[in-house]
């Protein structure tokens, strides 16, 4: 008999004679008679209850049908008598496949996100990380289907690169020397020529630059992958190693590139509404009760569009006190961000024409000379959510920046042949994949919706 799915017993339509279900005990409470066992396999949120009769030949057994435990029942599924529950199964048959005994950390009782995150192996197993990575799963399918119904091809970008796309310097080496005796050039310095590459080669921060030699050939391409960053930053919304999807879409202006990030955070917030329901439910009431309001609140009004100098008028004229002061030419801050969409706009906002000075050096500069067409889109409870640009297109402005930037062209030259033979207008962005999750699930730590997150100081499992 094959498998079904606690999800589907849970969706039939009708009684069934013989189901086999397979699955980890969440609980059990025994009577003289019989004992109801709550069985979940992690294909939803909601258990199956199966009731285990005393007359069964091996129920003997039920004492090892412990919290944690994995169980086999053949039995029947049947309408249930209890409330709150359309069926349940009548076992027939029930094995144990692997004990758990009272050391399993995952009892019926409240644990702290904190202990948690130190038991990730089996914090999946858990309601609320259940939900999790469920819809984590859910929007990873999403954004494929978002993109391959738009045009878009999908292309693997190199995870090892030579070259820094942000220019930020926050990057983790991939190297194959002795740390304790690297090889030494005449100078004295560590001969990275000797190493494995031929040179100093980094884990990648973004796709970005590979994914525009692409567009200018396939014209609309997109990236969704791991990247890292080496940023000692210990905060909720960072971490070393993230997913990120970066669309690069040819003769696009920043016009367009706003238009697409809009509908593409709407597209995500839509699907996961519609196939993760029950999941998003959960978080409303035990994580976010404003979740399902301000989720709704985003899909149905249009987002709104200020350049950066209206942000500072507007954060300006506001009359707080900022932590961090804000003028024109500044960075802006997550107090600032989240003020501008979840106080001033009260919804989703798209950011700008930042100063050139603020942004790296493939952004297409302005007319004005002091600006270039980037965009931040910020979404109410996260702050910056999407960060993209038109990109320079024009070989000489693009040169210029280099050297603005102290970058080398001859470690860019490929880059440059882009806009050498048939350079195009082109436009691209990148969205964080868990800023995302933690937007759709109010879980208000990136390190919570990541299956292992690798921090500063953190790299278990």
């Amino acid at each position: 008999m094959s498998r079904t799915l606690v999800k589907d017993a849970l969706h039939a339509t009708a009684p069934m004679d013989a189901i086999l279900l397979q699955g980890w005990v969440r609980t059990r409470r025994d009577s003289k008679t019989f004992s109801f066992i709550e069985l979940n396999d992690g294909s939803s949120l909601k258990g199956i209850q199966v009731i285990a009769d005393s007359s069964l030949p091996d129920y003997v057994n039920i004492t090892k049908a412990n919290t944690g435990a994995s169980i086999e029942v053949h039995g029947r599924l049947v309408e249930s008598k209890g409330s709150g529950q359309k069926w349940e199964v009548a076992a027939q048959r029930f094995t144990i496949l692997g004990e758990a005994d009272a050391t399993y950390p995952l009892q019926k009782k409240g644990h702290t996100l904190e202990f948690l995150r130190e038991i990730a192996h089996l914090r999946p197993r858990s309601n609320l990380f259940g939900a999790v990575f469920r819809v984590r799963s859910r929007l990873a399918y999403a954004i494929h289907q978002f993109f391959q119904e738009r045009g878009f091809h999908y292309v693997h970008t190199p995870i090892i690169t030579a070259s820094d796309c942000e220019g930020a310097g926050e990057l983790f080496r991939v190297s194959t020397l002795d740390p304790a005796n690297p090889p030494r050039t005449e100078q004295g310095a560590v001969d990275f020529a000797k190493d494995f590459f031929g040179k100093q080669s980094y884990l990648t921060v973004s796709g970005q630059l590979e994914a525009e030699i692409f567009a200018t050939a396939l014209s609309n391409v997109y990236t969704f992958g791991p990247t890292f960053r080496a940023e000692n930053s210990n905060t909720s919304r960072h971490a070393s190693e993230f997913w990120m999807i970066e669309p690069e879409i040819a003769f696009c202006d920043l016009q367009g590139n706003m238009s697409l990030a809009e509908e593409f955070v709407k597209h995500l917030i839509r699907d996961a509404k519609e196939h993760c329901a029950g999941d998003l439910e959960f978080f409303a009431k035990f994580v976010d009760k404003d979740l399902l309001a301000r989720l709704d609140f985003v899909l149905e009004r249009p987002f709104q569009r200020c350049s950066y100098t209206e942000a500072i008028d507007i954060l300006t004229r506001s009359g707080r006190k900022w932590e961090h002061p804000v003028s024109w030419g500044d960075n802006l801050q997550s107090e600032h961000e989240r003020f501008l969409a979840e106080e001033h706009f009260k919804c989703p906002v798209t950011v700008y024409n930042y100063p050139r000075s603020l942004k790296p050096f493939y952004m297409r500069v302005n007319e004005d000379g002091k600006t270039v067409c980037a965009m931040d889109l910020l979404v109410p409870g996260i702050g910056e959510i999407i960060g993209g640009s038109q990109r320079e297109e024009r070989l000489d402005v693009l040169k210029e920046n280099l050297a603005a930037h102290h970058l080398s062209e001859k470690d860019y030259w490929w880059y440059l042949d882009l806009r050498r033979y048939g350079t195009v207008p082109h436009s691209g962005f990148g969205l964080g994949f868990e800023r995302m999750l933690m937007f759709v699930t109010g879980v208000a730590n990136i390190r919570d919706v990541i299956p292992f997150a690798r921090t500063p100081g953190t790299a278990e499992f």
